[in-house]
Protein backbone atom coordinates (compact mmCIF):
# COMPACT_ATOMS: atom_id res chain seq x y z
CA UNK A 1 0.00 0.00 0.00
CA UNK A 2 2.96 2.67 0.36
CA UNK A 3 3.92 1.53 -3.12
CA UNK A 4 0.21 2.23 -4.33
CA UNK A 5 -0.04 5.37 -2.26
CA UNK A 6 3.88 6.80 -4.10
CA UNK A 7 1.78 6.03 -7.48
CA UNK A 8 -0.94 8.17 -6.62
CA UNK A 9 0.82 11.01 -5.47
CA UNK A 10 3.15 10.78 -8.30
CA UNK A 11 0.63 10.53 -10.69
CA UNK A 12 -1.20 13.76 -9.89
CA UNK A 13 1.51 15.73 -11.25
CA UNK A 14 0.49 18.24 -13.90
CA UNK A 15 1.62 21.47 -15.43
CA UNK A 16 -1.32 22.34 -14.84
CA UNK A 17 -0.60 23.66 -10.84
CA UNK A 18 -4.52 23.83 -9.98
CA UNK A 19 -4.95 20.19 -11.37
CA UNK A 20 -2.73 18.25 -8.46
CA UNK A 21 -3.78 20.80 -6.15
CA UNK A 22 -7.78 19.50 -6.58
CA UNK A 23 -6.94 16.08 -6.56
CA UNK A 24 -4.45 15.75 -3.57
CA UNK A 25 -7.57 18.00 -1.69
CA UNK A 26 -9.75 14.52 -2.25
CA UNK A 27 -7.20 12.18 -2.48
CA UNK A 28 -4.96 12.85 0.16
CA UNK A 29 -7.76 13.21 2.65
CA UNK A 30 -7.51 9.45 2.86
CA UNK A 31 -10.44 7.73 2.82
CA UNK A 32 -10.49 3.94 3.81
CA UNK A 33 -8.63 2.90 0.58
CA UNK A 34 -10.52 -0.43 0.52
CA UNK A 35 -10.87 -0.95 -3.41
CA UNK A 36 -6.68 -0.71 -3.85
CA UNK A 37 -6.26 -2.95 -0.78
CA UNK A 38 -8.04 -5.62 -2.11
CA UNK A 39 -6.35 -4.89 -5.46
CA UNK A 40 -2.50 -5.37 -3.88
CA UNK A 41 -3.89 -8.31 -0.99
CA UNK A 42 -5.37 -10.34 -3.21
CA UNK A 43 -2.36 -10.48 -5.63
CA UNK A 44 0.22 -11.16 -2.41
CA UNK A 45 -2.59 -14.57 -1.97
CA UNK A 46 -2.23 -15.89 -5.13
CA UNK A 47 1.53 -15.30 -4.98
CA UNK A 48 2.18 -12.32 -8.21
CA UNK A 49 5.62 -11.43 -8.16
CA UNK A 50 5.18 -8.60 -10.44
CA UNK A 51 4.91 -4.96 -9.90
CA UNK A 52 1.67 -4.61 -12.02
CA UNK A 53 -0.56 -4.77 -9.27
CA UNK A 54 0.09 -1.77 -7.82
CA UNK A 55 -0.29 0.10 -11.26
CA UNK A 56 -3.98 -1.23 -11.14
CA UNK A 57 -4.77 -0.69 -7.63
CA UNK A 58 -3.70 3.06 -7.99
CA UNK A 59 -5.56 3.13 -10.94
CA UNK A 60 -8.93 1.55 -8.91
CA UNK A 61 -8.31 4.60 -6.56
CA UNK A 62 -7.96 7.13 -8.79
CA UNK A 63 -11.61 6.03 -10.58
CA UNK A 64 -12.75 6.00 -7.47
CA UNK A 65 -11.60 9.36 -6.77
CA UNK A 66 -12.77 10.68 -10.06
CA UNK A 67 -16.65 9.74 -9.31
CA UNK A 68 -16.62 11.35 -5.83
CA UNK A 69 -15.31 14.88 -7.40
CA UNK A 70 -18.06 14.48 -10.06
CA UNK A 71 -20.57 13.01 -7.67
CA UNK A 72 -20.22 15.68 -5.12
CA UNK A 73 -21.00 18.03 -7.94
CA UNK A 74 -24.24 16.11 -8.74
CA UNK A 75 -25.29 16.12 -5.13
CA UNK A 76 -24.13 19.19 -4.26
CA UNK A 77 -23.14 17.64 -1.31
CA UNK A 78 -21.84 19.72 1.84
CA UNK A 79 -19.14 17.41 3.48
CA UNK A 80 -16.68 14.55 2.11
CA UNK A 81 -13.93 12.79 4.08
CA UNK A 82 -14.66 15.55 6.86
CA UNK A 83 -14.51 18.70 5.13
CA UNK A 84 -15.83 21.16 2.17
CA UNK A 85 -16.07 18.88 -0.90
CA UNK A 86 -13.59 20.22 -3.57
CA UNK A 87 -16.53 21.64 -6.14
CA UNK A 88 -17.18 24.07 -2.79
CA UNK A 89 -13.55 25.03 -2.92
CA UNK A 90 -13.13 25.35 -6.61
CA UNK A 91 -16.23 25.43 -8.00
CA UNK A 92 -17.92 22.75 -9.94
CA UNK A 93 -16.54 23.15 -13.38
CA UNK A 94 -13.16 22.54 -12.33
CA UNK A 95 -13.70 19.77 -9.95
CA UNK A 96 -15.65 18.19 -12.96
CA UNK A 97 -12.29 18.85 -14.82
CA UNK A 98 -10.15 17.31 -12.46
CA UNK A 99 -12.73 14.15 -12.38
CA UNK A 100 -11.85 13.44 -15.82
CA UNK A 101 -8.09 14.12 -15.70
CA UNK A 102 -8.05 11.40 -13.14
CA UNK A 103 -10.19 9.23 -15.21
CA UNK A 104 -7.51 9.57 -17.87
CA UNK A 105 -4.62 9.04 -16.05
CA UNK A 106 -6.15 5.87 -14.42
CA UNK A 107 -6.42 4.53 -17.74
CA UNK A 108 -2.62 5.20 -18.24
CA UNK A 109 -1.96 3.74 -14.80
CA UNK A 110 -3.71 0.31 -16.39
CA UNK A 111 -1.82 0.48 -19.68
CA UNK A 112 1.48 0.15 -17.49
CA UNK A 113 0.32 -2.51 -15.83
CA UNK A 114 0.64 -4.79 -19.38
CA UNK A 115 -2.83 -6.53 -19.37
CA UNK A 116 -5.21 -6.48 -22.36
CA UNK A 117 -7.56 -8.58 -20.09
CA UNK A 118 -6.94 -6.21 -16.64
CA UNK A 119 -7.79 -3.31 -19.35
CA UNK A 120 -10.60 -4.32 -20.53
CA UNK A 121 -12.16 -5.33 -16.50
CA UNK A 122 -11.33 -2.05 -15.43
CA UNK A 123 -12.54 -0.20 -18.51
CA UNK A 124 -15.69 -1.83 -18.23
CA UNK A 125 -16.07 -1.16 -14.73
CA UNK A 126 -16.11 2.25 -14.90
CA UNK A 127 -18.31 2.23 -17.80
CA UNK A 128 -21.05 0.45 -15.70
CA UNK A 129 -19.87 3.00 -12.57
CA UNK A 130 -21.32 5.74 -14.92
CA UNK A 131 -24.68 3.89 -16.05
CA UNK A 132 -25.28 3.18 -12.53
CA UNK A 133 -25.21 6.66 -11.39
CA UNK A 134 -27.13 7.85 -14.16
CA UNK A 135 -29.81 5.01 -13.14
CA UNK A 136 -29.55 6.59 -9.72
CA UNK A 137 -30.03 10.34 -10.90
CA UNK A 138 -33.35 8.82 -12.87
CA UNK A 139 -34.39 7.11 -10.05
CA UNK A 140 -33.93 10.31 -7.36
CA UNK A 141 -37.09 10.95 -5.72
CA UNK A 142 -38.91 8.14 -7.68
CA UNK A 143 -40.91 6.09 -4.42
CA UNK A 144 -42.09 2.93 -6.80
CA UNK A 145 -38.35 1.82 -7.08
CA UNK A 146 -38.33 -1.84 -6.00
CA UNK A 147 -35.93 -3.23 -3.87
CA UNK A 148 -34.97 -5.20 -6.57
CA UNK A 149 -34.71 -1.96 -8.85
CA UNK A 150 -32.19 -0.85 -6.08
CA UNK A 151 -29.86 -3.54 -5.99
CA UNK A 152 -29.35 -3.60 -9.62
CA UNK A 153 -28.22 0.16 -9.45
CA UNK A 154 -26.17 -0.13 -6.63
CA UNK A 155 -24.82 -3.75 -8.54
CA UNK A 156 -23.34 -1.21 -11.13
CA UNK A 157 -22.53 2.21 -8.99
CA UNK A 158 -20.76 0.68 -5.98
CA UNK A 159 -19.77 -3.53 -6.49
CA UNK A 160 -18.59 -2.94 -9.90
CA UNK A 161 -15.69 -0.96 -9.02
CA UNK A 162 -14.86 -3.42 -6.06
CA UNK A 163 -15.71 -6.53 -8.17
CA UNK A 164 -12.95 -4.86 -10.74
CA UNK A 165 -10.23 -4.60 -7.94
CA UNK A 166 -10.57 -7.94 -7.00
CA UNK A 167 -10.55 -9.72 -10.51
CA UNK A 168 -7.36 -7.92 -12.03
CA UNK A 169 -5.34 -9.41 -9.75
CA UNK A 170 -6.06 -13.06 -10.62
CA UNK A 171 -5.92 -12.06 -14.45
CA UNK A 172 -2.44 -10.50 -13.54
CA UNK A 173 -1.19 -13.70 -11.82
CA UNK A 174 -2.54 -15.91 -14.57
CA UNK A 175 -4.50 -17.63 -12.54
CA UNK A 176 -7.35 -20.29 -13.92
CA UNK A 177 -10.85 -19.33 -14.06
CA UNK A 178 -12.32 -20.44 -11.05
CA UNK A 179 -10.05 -18.40 -9.21
CA UNK A 180 -10.72 -15.17 -11.05
CA UNK A 181 -14.68 -16.14 -10.52
CA UNK A 182 -14.20 -16.51 -7.33
CA UNK A 183 -12.57 -12.91 -6.44
CA UNK A 184 -14.87 -11.22 -9.09
CA UNK A 185 -18.12 -12.72 -6.26
CA UNK A 186 -16.12 -11.24 -3.55
CA UNK A 187 -15.63 -7.85 -4.50
CA UNK A 188 -18.96 -7.53 -6.07
CA UNK A 189 -20.64 -9.23 -2.85
CA UNK A 190 -18.29 -7.18 -0.70
CA UNK A 191 -19.24 -3.75 -2.50
CA UNK A 192 -22.74 -4.40 -1.79
CA UNK A 193 -22.38 -5.03 1.57
CA UNK A 194 -20.41 -2.22 1.94
CA UNK A 195 -23.15 0.00 0.11
CA UNK A 196 -25.77 -1.27 2.08
CA UNK A 197 -24.17 -0.32 5.42
CA UNK A 198 -23.48 3.54 4.13
CA UNK A 199 -27.67 3.28 3.68
CA UNK A 200 -28.33 2.37 7.19
CA UNK A 201 -25.45 5.05 8.13
CA UNK A 202 -27.01 8.16 6.34
CA UNK A 203 -29.69 7.33 8.65
CA UNK A 204 -28.00 6.37 12.16
CA UNK A 205 -24.51 7.04 11.80
CA UNK A 206 -21.99 9.90 13.21
CA UNK A 207 -21.51 13.31 10.97
CA UNK A 208 -17.59 13.33 12.35
CA UNK A 209 -17.21 9.49 12.02
CA UNK A 210 -18.66 9.29 8.47
CA UNK A 211 -16.74 12.50 7.27
CA UNK A 212 -19.79 13.43 5.62
CA UNK A 213 -23.05 14.53 6.51
CA UNK A 214 -26.30 12.23 7.81
CA UNK A 215 -29.29 12.57 5.82
CA UNK A 216 -27.75 13.43 2.59
CA UNK A 217 -29.88 10.70 1.14
CA UNK A 218 -33.20 11.68 2.67
CA UNK A 219 -32.52 15.66 1.76
CA UNK A 220 -31.83 14.68 -1.70
CA UNK A 221 -34.43 12.65 -2.32
CA UNK A 222 -33.08 9.10 -3.04
CA UNK A 223 -34.52 5.88 -2.59
CA UNK A 224 -32.03 3.96 -0.44
CA UNK A 225 -32.77 0.23 0.75
CA UNK A 226 -34.12 1.35 3.99
CA UNK A 227 -36.94 3.45 2.54
CA UNK A 228 -37.20 0.85 -0.29
CA UNK A 229 -38.14 -1.55 2.45
CA UNK A 230 -40.17 0.72 4.48
CA UNK A 231 -42.50 1.37 1.76
CA UNK A 232 -42.85 -2.18 1.57
CA UNK A 233 -45.13 -2.23 4.31
CA UNK A 234 -46.57 1.70 4.67
CA UNK A 235 -49.53 2.46 5.37
CA UNK A 236 -51.73 4.95 3.37
CA UNK A 237 -50.34 7.94 5.97
CA UNK A 238 -46.58 7.04 5.51
CA UNK A 239 -46.97 6.25 1.89
CA UNK A 240 -48.40 10.11 2.10
CA UNK A 241 -44.99 11.30 4.10
CA UNK A 242 -42.85 9.57 1.70
CA UNK A 243 -44.49 11.15 -1.33
CA UNK A 244 -44.43 14.94 0.21
CA UNK A 245 -40.56 14.70 1.78
CA UNK A 246 -39.06 12.56 -1.02
CA UNK A 247 -41.08 12.84 -4.36
CA UNK A 248 -42.19 16.53 -3.72
CA UNK A 249 -38.55 17.61 -1.53
CA UNK A 250 -41.60 19.08 1.40
CA UNK A 251 -39.07 18.81 4.01
CA UNK A 252 -39.71 20.50 7.09
CA UNK A 253 -36.45 20.32 10.03
CA UNK A 254 -38.52 17.65 11.77
CA UNK A 255 -39.08 15.45 8.98
CA UNK A 256 -35.60 13.50 9.05
CA UNK A 257 -36.60 12.53 12.34
CA UNK A 258 -39.96 11.54 11.22
CA UNK A 259 -38.55 8.92 8.39
CA UNK A 260 -36.06 7.88 11.28
CA UNK A 261 -39.05 6.73 13.39
CA UNK A 262 -40.70 5.24 10.29
CA UNK A 263 -37.84 3.47 9.49
CA UNK A 264 -37.63 2.45 12.90
CA UNK A 265 -41.06 1.13 13.48
CA UNK A 266 -40.72 -1.48 10.01
CA UNK A 267 -37.15 -2.72 11.05
CA UNK A 268 -35.76 -1.13 8.02
CA UNK A 269 -32.36 -0.27 9.34
CA UNK A 270 -31.99 -3.98 11.09
CA UNK A 271 -33.20 -5.52 7.93
CA UNK A 272 -30.35 -3.28 5.71
CA UNK A 273 -27.86 -4.09 7.94
CA UNK A 274 -29.15 -8.02 7.85
CA UNK A 275 -29.17 -7.90 4.20
CA UNK A 276 -25.36 -6.25 4.70
CA UNK A 277 -24.52 -9.18 6.73
CA UNK A 278 -25.61 -11.89 3.83
CA UNK A 279 -23.66 -10.45 1.28
CA UNK A 280 -20.22 -10.02 3.48
CA UNK A 281 -21.02 -13.65 3.88
CA UNK A 282 -21.14 -14.74 0.47
CA UNK A 283 -17.77 -12.66 -0.20
CA UNK A 284 -16.30 -14.83 2.24
CA UNK A 285 -17.32 -18.13 0.75
CA UNK A 286 -16.63 -17.01 -2.52
CA UNK A 287 -13.06 -17.31 -1.17
CA UNK A 288 -13.13 -21.03 -1.52
CA UNK A 289 -11.28 -21.05 -4.50
CA UNK A 290 -8.25 -19.33 -3.43
CA UNK A 291 -5.46 -20.61 -1.81
CA UNK A 292 -5.56 -20.93 2.26
CA UNK A 293 -2.66 -18.22 3.76
CA UNK A 294 -2.64 -15.58 5.98
CA UNK A 295 -3.30 -12.89 2.62
CA UNK A 296 -6.57 -14.89 2.39
CA UNK A 297 -7.26 -14.46 6.07
CA UNK A 298 -6.82 -10.69 5.47
CA UNK A 299 -9.41 -11.09 2.75
CA UNK A 300 -11.71 -12.82 4.60
CA UNK A 301 -11.48 -10.58 7.72
CA UNK A 302 -12.25 -7.59 5.31
CA UNK A 303 -16.03 -8.15 5.22
CA UNK A 304 -16.64 -8.30 8.73
CA UNK A 305 -14.76 -4.60 9.45
CA UNK A 306 -17.13 -3.41 6.25
CA UNK A 307 -20.47 -4.70 8.01
CA UNK A 308 -19.38 -3.26 11.59
CA UNK A 309 -17.64 -0.27 10.62
CA UNK A 310 -19.37 2.74 12.32
CA UNK A 311 -17.96 5.13 9.70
Amino acid sequence: MAAVEAVIEERMASATHSIPQTADYLVAAGGKRIRPLITVTAARMLGYEGAGHVSLAAAVEYIHSATLLHDDVVDESELRRGKAPANAVWGNAHSVLVGDFLFARSFMMMVDAGSMDALHVLSRAASVIAEGEVRQLAAVRNIDITRAEYMSIIDAKTAALFSAAAQVAPILHGSDKAVEDGLETYGRELGLAFQLVDDALDYGGMAAELGKNTGDDFREGKITLPVALALESADDTERAFWKRVISNGDQSDADFDEALAILTKHGALDATLEAARAHAANAVNALNVAPRNEWTEALAALPEFVVERAY
